[in-house]
């Protein structure tokens, strides 16, 4: 198929194209591969997805993304690039997973790393308490509580029982004269010597 000075004919879609629709292959007399970009790139496709299918691999389907947006792998939405973290090391510059994916892969990182809990198992302790705090029995539990020393999970508390926890530093005994105290049997320890406090029984 012969065709122009400033055009060509891919051998096979048959059509008579600019010469910026076929890429560089040196070998050729004319310099320019003989298929087009485009037939090139269902044959590569093509021969992708018969090779993922002989290893027994899932092959992805195409998507049409309108431009500005991105398709997340993880929740099959297509977002805006908004919705995205940049990352300089991929070729279009944003991150695999958009921010809210990447939010909630976090928090079931965390959750393992922390406590070697899953979410489901978090739910499950959230389900045996009744669906509250253990502290308060009212509040919203949010916030997995484990012990310091031997890294037990204790329970999940709302944030402002697990906040308190953390100001009296899991002491039991100040708990139980904080608790004395707001129900009224305040007291105090007696000044024995310079910086020595002698204790109520």
């Amino acid at each position: 198929m012969a065709g122009g000075p400033h055009t060509k004919g891919c051998r096979k879609c048959r059509q008579e194209l600019p010469l910026a629709a076929f890429a560089r292959d040196k070998n050729r007399p004319d310099g320019l591969q003989v298929y087009c970009r485009k037939c090139v790139a269902a044959y590569s496709a093509a021969h992708y997805r018969r090779r993922r299918e002989a290893m027994g691999k899932q092959v992805r389907e195409k998507v049409d993304v309108p431009a500005g947006h991105k398709l997340c792998r993880t929740c099959g939405e297509i977002k805006p690039h908004s919705e995205w973290h940049r990352n300089a090391t991929a070729s279009d510059g944003l991150s695999t997973r958009c921010k809210a994916c990447r939010a909630l892969r976090g928090r079931q990182d965390h959750l393992r790393r922390k406590y070697g809990l899953t979410e489901a198992e978090r739910d499950e302790l959230v389900v045996s308490q009744g669906g509250v705090c253990c502290i308060c029995l009212s509040a919203l539990p949010e916030h997995v509580d484990h012990c310091h020393e031997t890294g037990r999970v204790r329970g999940v508390l709302c944030f402002s029982c697990n906040a308190a926890l953390g100001q009296f530093k899991d002491r039991p005994d100040a708990i139980r004269r904080a608790a004395a105290y707001v129900e009224g049997n305040a007291w105090k320890p007696t000044l024995v010597a310079p910086g020595v406090y002698r204790l109520p029984s």
